[in-house]
């Protein structure tokens, strides 16, 4: 897992290229990719907590529903939601046509905050709500008995026990910010708003530079080191949680009083912008026959879709996404399990290095990982294969499978398996009878995670493929890039609505109250 990683460090401390970078606008592009993530890090752990209070302590009509609509953000790709965001509300765009004006020509560092912020929020969510979750009712109550008012006992007793949790939303979501790819190269660049991880890119495509790997592996360490900042920060927080007793019995949902249907209006008018707008917007460019051409009866064509989906680069794309994604999922849901297993059941004090090896990926900029890879491809004869990306996005996503299933298994009791022993059976029939088989369903889940992660992939993939391995989601990028947007978008939006599927398939599960922290991170580094 830390080959990679450790290969961009050798190649990026072997050689001076910093005067060079600086030149090329170095510091300029740190600095973008700092004000961006950080601004949309604020934006999302304000949001998140928000909607955590709103849905998961209030009486606000509709809050399951509205839950898994303000949710649609994670499961589509940040890229695609660029495309379908920019076709919207700029120049041109779906709102320029039906009402004659362009609301925000979003190009440039506020398009990439706002889009940054927008699939963001659902990070922070997931991991303050689970904080809110794990505070028993007995403090707010007793908080209460003493005369506090609700908004009262919210501000003194709720808001600084979530504290340690808001924080960790926010290096979360910074670090994920750092390392985007899909949102600044189409929001951000044709406005020259240039951030690392486009740097990165136009430096191995273009070739401007003499030993681009080499260059971009001092770029690599930049990323990586910003990366493990934020895991260091993530982790001082994390030592400064509170263990809760009492009996563990959640609070109940206060009642909004006059405000409720206010906010129930509001909160159901931006869950539906939030979730509708990309979509219509995405069809409607897909339908036209040509960018600019009023949409009515008789120019809506489902031509677009017909030549994408039919195109040759669209098929390899979709055999090569499933084949990863299936791949993917297999590998990381065995290594996962094994490694949740050793971490939780089997090892002791040594088992620290190897679960931060496998959980320090996670924390580390796609852009990163893929640059290892390239590395470790040409030493290994794996370059220009699919097997190249397929490590990146083992290395990459066993961390999901692993969080998602540690948390099952430590809720495990060992008297299970040391019943099994008193009945005859060995160490790891046991096991394998007991925690494992319990365990399965959680690796299932996390399986499942990779495999959607996977399809839905351009950071790792735009840097690893090449003729004939491409990806389905670097094939929806190079018709963006080839100004081809009528057929960028109708595959966007078959993308999107697999995406909306397995919203729908799953969504029970996000909207249950009662998902715990753990495995909850690991829905969240998804």
């Amino acid at each position: 897992m830390v080959l990679p990683l450790a290969l961009v460090i050798s190649l990026g401390l072997g050689a001076n290229h910093l005067p060079e970078l600086i030149e090329q606008g170095l510091l300029r592009a740190t600095a973008n990719s700092l004000v961006s993530s950080l601004l949309s890090a604020i934006g999302a752990v304000i949001i998140g907590t928000l909607m955590a209070f709103l849905l998961d302590r209030t009486d606000l009509p509709g809050r399951g529903a509205l839950r898994l609509l303000l949710l649609t953000p994670l499961f589509i790709p940040p890229f695609i939601g660029a495309i379908a965001w920019s076709g919207l509300l700029t120049d041109g765009g779906l709102v320029d046509r039906v009402f004659g004006l362009s609301p925000w020509n979003f190009y440039g560092g506020p398009g990439v905050v706002f889009l940054l912020t927008l699939h963001a929020y659902p990070m922070a969510y997931f991991v303050v709500a689970a904080a809110l979750r794990r505070i028993p009712a007995e403090l707010e109550e007793a908080a209460r008995l003493s005369g506090a008012t609700p908004s009262r006992t919210q501000v003194d007793i709720t808001l600084p026990l979530i504290r340690p949790a808001m924080a960790a939303a926010f290096t979360l979501t910074f670090v994920s910010g750092i390392g985007d790819f899909g949102i600044p190269v189409i929001v951000g660049l044709p406005a020259g708003y240039e951030t690392l991880s486009t740097m990165v890119y136009r430096f191995l495509e273009s070739g401007s530079v003499a030993s681009p790997l080499q260059t971009v592996s001092q770029i690599g360490v930049v990323l990586l080191l910003l990366g493990v900042l934020g895991t260091l920060l993530d982790r001082q927080v994390t030592k400064g949680s509170v263990e809760f007793g009492g009996t563990g019995r959640p609070a109940e949902p206060q009642a909004l009083g006059r405000s409720r249907v206010p906010l129930g209006v509001l909160a159901w008018i931006v869950s539906v912008v939030v979730t509708l707008a990309p979509l219509v917007g995405l069809t409607v460019r897909a339908l036209l026959p040509a960018p600019g051409v009023p949409l009515t009866l008789k120019t809506a064509t489902l031509a677009n879709f017909r030549r994408a989906l039919t195109a040759s680069t669209t098929l390899d794309g979709v055999t090569n996404s499933v084949f990863l994604a299936i791949a993917a999922a297999l590998v990381c849901g065995v290594l996962g399990l094994l490694v949740a297993l050793f971490t939780t059941r089997l090892a002791g004090r040594d088992r620290e290095p190897m679960l931060l090896s496998v959980l320090l990926p996670q924390a580390v900029p796609g852009l990163v990982i893929a640059t290892g890879w390239l590395i470790l491809g040409r030493y290994t004869g794996l370059f220009n294969t699919r097997w190249v990306i397929l490590g990146a996005y083992v290395t990459a996503f066993t961390a999901i499978v692993v969080q998602t299933v540690r948390g099952p298994l430590a809720g495990i009791h060992s008297s299970m398996e040391e019943a099994a022993r008193i009945g005859g059976a060995t160490a790891l029939r046991s096991r394998l009878d007991t925690s494992v088989r319990l365990a399965l369903p959680s690796v299932g889940i996390g399986m499942i995670m990779v495999a959607v992660t996977a399809v839905r992939e351009l950071t790792l993939s735009v840097l690893l493929v090449a003729p004939g391995t491409q990806t389905l989601g670097v094939v929806i990028f190079q018709y963006q890039r080839a100004g081809d947007y009528n057929a960028s978008s109708a595959l966007s939006v078959v993308l999107m609505a697999v995406g909306l599927l397995v919203l729908a398939a799953f969504g029970a599960r996000y909207s249950r109250p009662a998902i715990g922290s753990e495995s909850a991170t690991g829905s969240i580094r998804a």
